[in-house]
């Protein structure tokens, strides 16, 4: 993002990043715990976020992470309350995640016990080999992009994080985590302005869906 400043507290409109994202869950009435693990050196700025968001029935925990986003996840876990039927993991980065959308895959991931945020793939798709030769272009109605949140029952997200760990696997995100046991993920159609901010041009488009959102 060209700048010092971790993408999370990056400014979007008046508020970090973060804000937002954690201001889309607080509009889901079945959300009573937000976990928020951080490098240390930026938890007591994550404390000040938190400090200005409406006090309510959600218990806010703000966390050491871990070396990887696998690790940070993995010691979120381990404060769960115990009433929690359902855990959803979500990119600190997708501020424009619709309420909605999070309280559909959560009524998945209890039917069925997994269940992602994913859009169709919009681009042809090419598997490749080290050296770069095309090996494979699979068709593209089975593709879809991963986006977040995933949601899990918590006794499922949490064996899966133990095994991973145990057997020294490293997954690119939850739900691979899970697939390793066997266990039904679904996909639920999320949609494009959940973009995740990565890049210069992806903070300009989330100022742009800002804008529009505030206009409506």
């Amino acid at each position: 993002m060209q700048s010092d400043l971790p993408k999370p507290f990056l400014p979007l409109g008046d508020e970090p990043i973060l804000w937002h994202t954690i201001q889309a869950f607080l509009k889901v009435p079945s959300v009573v715990q937000v976990i928020i693990p951080t490098s240390k050196y930026w938890i007591s700025e994550v404390e000040k976020i938190v400090s200005t968001l409406p006090e309510g029935a959600v218990q806010f925990n703000v966390i050491e992470g871990g070396a990887e986003r696998q690790f940070s996840i993995a010691n979120g876990l381990s404060l769960v309350l115990d009433a929690v039927e359902v855990v959803a993991v979500h990119d600190a980065v997708r501020p424009f995640i619709n309420p909605a959308l999070i309280m559909e895959c959560s009524s998945v991931a209890k039917q069925f016990g997994g269940a992602i945020i994913a859009v169709p793939a919009k681009d042809t798709i090419k598997k490749v080999d080290g050296d770069g030769s095309i090996k494979e272009t699979p068709h593209r109605k089975y593709l879809w992009q991963a986006q977040t949140p995933q949601v899990f029952e918590k006794s499922i997200l949490s064996r899966a994080y133990s095994e991973a760990i145990a057997d020294g696997f490293v997954g690119t995100d939850d739900a691979s985590l899970v697939e390793r046991l066997g266990k039904t993920v679904k996909v639920v159609e999320g949609d494009r302005e959940n973009l995740k901010i990565t890049y210069p041009v992806d903070l300009e488009i989330a100022e742009l869906i800002l804008k529009q959102r505030a206009n409506q």
